[in-house]
């Protein structure tokens, strides 16, 4: 059985997409390991990056091209300063040269040095490949992004984890996990968080949750307090400002944890909470279409909807929440998505939106059900509600962008998981028709009778529907 960590299923990187821009990356810092390794990395002279499948038919529009440059430079997408992208990439733009693994100059021209093959490799949709050139030799890798910033190559299923599977609960379906909780008399986050503890210590669990949540609420302060136009050419307009001034009221704050005070002295009226909910979430990925820093949960296009949950319950519903709950949530969330990735996927580029939307959802609704006192059983069933009201959805970004439809979709996405949550709570487990690994199953079943067209290709659907060239 696979070990996932929490931490694998939610990511710190850089928008605005984890299969297309935070899988090549890490790719990329893959191959640099894998040079130093043959003992050829001071010989290169010159790198070319081919891109195939779904990598390259929206790869302009996900920023693939920016990203493998940046993973060549050694940028780290945790920690590189987000005001450096843009320097970084206009220096090796200009001069044609890419400064190989933060060490040394080599030839690199972006026009020519990145090929943009529109043909599928077989193994999986979004395949690249780094050759590298030294002397009169060169040294080839191929890779494959796989989804939630994950990566593979053919004959090695978890080069992308440095996770060695010592957990004492294993489990790949949502059945095993139960029977863990009903042996142990444990939540599905205490489960999980005795897995953790094999890898990390309890305070470094706790502190690297804290990052992520902080990185979350950031993420969401930012987009509430920045208005504009969105980058990519379709000139989409920033909605989050308008929506949260019209909200926020009079009160002043200086932080986000200032804001998160005066937001809970607002109204909340239905109107408002769906506003608020809405508002948290467009947040999110507007700065995820920004190349902005965001949370990858489980994906970066579907980066939204567990902040925007996670706040509704700490400034609606429980105004004393605080870190052992936001905890409880984010190991929640991780489970149910890494239920998702071991028995379907989480890549629209191999399942349509329902592996990220949907999967994202899921996550969220059983996060919230355990924080409302769901039991392990109704946490399960808030997944699955989650996901079986996204069955089918597809993945038609207009101009290869993570904009439209992208966006709403996570404040949709938002809704239906706190909806979810709360059909979950008001249901009895034994009468329950169809159990979560039912709907995994299903969503599995529909990604691979799903048209080629309608995963993350920008050939079908909206994509073409509307009447804008791609980016």
């Amino acid at each position: 059985m696979d070990c996932i960590s929490v931490f694998d299923m939610l990511k710190i990187g850089v928008g605005p997409s984890s299969s297309h821009t935070l899988g090549p990356w890490r790719a990329a810092e893959a191959f640099l390991k894998e040079l130093e390794t043959a003992s050829i990395f001071d010989k290169i002279s010159r790198i070319r990056v081919d891109l195939y499948g779904s990598l390259s038919l929206t790869g302009k529009g996900h920023a693939t091209d920016y990203a493998v440059m940046l993973g060549l430079s050694g940028a780290d997408p945790e920690y590189v300063p987000i005001d450096d992208i843009s320097s970084i990439i206009n220096t090796i733009s200009e001069t044609n040269q890419l400064n190989f693994g933060n060490k040394f100059l080599v030839n690199f021209s972006p026009k020519s040095d990145i090929v943009f093959n529109r043909e599928f490799l077989p193994f999986h949709a979004n395949g690249l490949t780094f050759t590298a050139y030294f002397e009169s030799e060169e040294f080839s890798s191929t890779f494959y992004s796989i989804g939630g910033g994950f990566f593979t190559k053919e004959d090695d299923q978890s080069c992308s984890s440095d996770v060695s599977c010592t957990f004492p609960f294993l489990f790949n379906t949502s059945t095993e996990l139960l029977a863990f909780c009903d042996k142990e008399n444990k939540s599905i986050s205490e489960i999980m968080f005795e897995n953790e503890k094999t890898i990390r210590t309890e305070q470094e669990i706790s502190h690297e949750l804290k990052r992520i949540w902080d990185t979350m609420l950031e993420c969401m302060y930012i987009g509430c307090h920045t208005e504009g136009t969105l980058p990519g050419g379709l000139n989409v307009k920033r909605r989050a400002f308008e929506m949260h001034n019209n909200l926020i009221g009079s009160t002043p704050y200086t932080t986000p944890q200032e804001w998160i005070t005066t937001i809970r002295k607002t109204k909340v009226y239905f109107r408002q909470i769906l506003k608020w909910v809405s508002c948290f979430a467009l947040a999110v990925n507007e700065v995820n279409a920004s190349l902005g820093r965001v949370v990858t949960a489980p994906t970066n296009g579907s980066a939204g909807v567990i902040p925007a949950v996670l706040m509704y319950y700490l400034v609606i519903e429980n105004h004393k929440g605080g870190q052992k709950e936001i905890e409880q949530f984010l190991t929640t969330a991780g489970v149910i998505g890494s239920i998702f990735k071991k028995g379907a996927t989480i890549s629209a580029a191999m399942g349509g939106c329902q592996a990220e939307i949907g999967v994202s959802s899921a996550m969220a609704a059983a996060a919230l059900c355990e924080l409302m006192g769901g039991s392990p059983a109704q946490v399960t069933i808030a997944a699955e509600i989650a996901m079986e009201h996204h069955l089918g959805l597809t993945c038609d970004p207009i101009g290869g962008l993570v904009q439209i439809p992208c966006i709403e979709r996570n404040a949709m996405g938002a809704i239906k998981a706190i909806n979810a949550a709360e059909l979950a709570l008001d249901t009895d487990p034994l009468t329950v028709k169809v159990p979560l690994d039912k709907v995994v199953n299903t969503m599995w079943e529909t990604a691979k009778d799903m048209n080629n067209k309608y995963k993350e290709t920008s050939e079908g659907g909206l994509a073409v529907a509307v009447n804008i060239a791609d980016c």
